[in-house]
């Protein structure tokens, strides 16, 4: 083994399937993206050289609102970090600790991540329907009729009630990951804790946590990028309506690129959606602290 690793025509030759996979898969979409960015065309005719005015058309169009669509994706980024991920972590604490039916709870909660999105979609549909949706049938049964409302066809609630099902349907995935970080904590340091009195709460509070921070860090990671990048159940409920009151840069996105053929402006829109991920991915790693203990 010690031999091969050595060999540098076999690690080339292990390394080389990896790398064409990214390059072809990955890295020339990507520059292909950011050459279409730069022009005027709308995939039929022949395309004309505008440098940067399809990124300057991203804050200057008013028809667009791409300035509200960020908005909308910061509010979702916020609603992931702060009401998500605090929800998955209490829920991870306690299978963690070794409750009755780990292995069932565990399970249930991880059942949303694997549903497909459009099935998810058409639940939540289903739920927020006007006339016989579960959520408004539960607020008349309880004389709470005044409350029933459409909530995917009003400005006014169309976003929350859009991002609600987002943030449910990966709070088992985020919670599945911080459950692994924390059974993978050494049983002794708990043992030692429980012989010197600490509470279940110090034990979270003081061993735990510190323990998985780095999995606590890519967690929220994970959840900025996705809501910036969040599009599949956004189109499904709204399409980013009504009004664009529920419009994020991806539908925007597509919308412009498939509805529009505003090839270069829609690839402007990926562009930025890419080096937006990519700066609050380094601003997250340099405020998270590089070692825990």
């Amino acid at each position: 083994m010690e031999k091969l690793l050595r060999d540098k025509r076999a690690i080339v030759l292990f390394v080389l399937p990896g790398l064409l996979f990214f390059v072809v898969i990955i890295l020339v979409p990507l520059v292909q993206t950011g050459y279409y960015s730069l022009l005027s065309w709308d995939g039929i005719t022949a395309p004309s050289f505008i440098g940067l005015n399809n990124y300057a058309k991203l804050f200057t169009d008013s028809a667009t609102k791409f300035g509200a669509a960020i908005g909308h994706s910061l509010i979702l980024a916020g609603m992931s970090v702060f009401l998500q991920l605090p929800i998955a972590l209490v829920l991870a604490l306690v299978l963690a600790s070794g409750v009755r039916g780990e292995k069932f709870y565990r399970t249930v909660y991880f059942i949303p991540v694997i549903v497909s999105t459009v099935i998810i979609g058409q639940l939540w549909m289903k739920i927020y329907h006007p006339s016989y949706g579960m959520l408004n049938t539960l607020l008349r049964s309880t004389g709470l009729e005044n409350l029933a409302q459409p909530w995917l066809a009003q400005k006014e609630t169309a976003l929350a009630a859009t991002f609600i099902p987002m943030i449910w349907q990966y709070i088992g995935y985020h919670m599945l990951l911080l459950y692994t970080a924390a059974k993978s904590v050494s049983s002794d340091i708990y043992e030692a804790a429980r012989v010197d009195g600490a509470t279940d709460r110090q034990v979270a509070a003081y061993i735990t946590l510190p323990q998985i921070v780095p999995m606590l860090k890519t967690c929220v990671i994970f959840a900025v990028i996705g809501s910036l990048k969040s599009f599949d159940l956004i189109y499904i409920l709204t399409k980013g309506g009504p009004s664009q009151a529920t419009e994020v840069p991806a539908t925007l996105m597509y919308s412009n690129i498939f509805t529009k053929y505003a090839y270069g402006y829609g690839s402007a829109m990926a562009v930025f959606i890419i080096v937006e991920c990519l700066l609050l991915t380094v601003l997250i790693q340099r405020l998270f602290p590089s070692d825990p203990n």
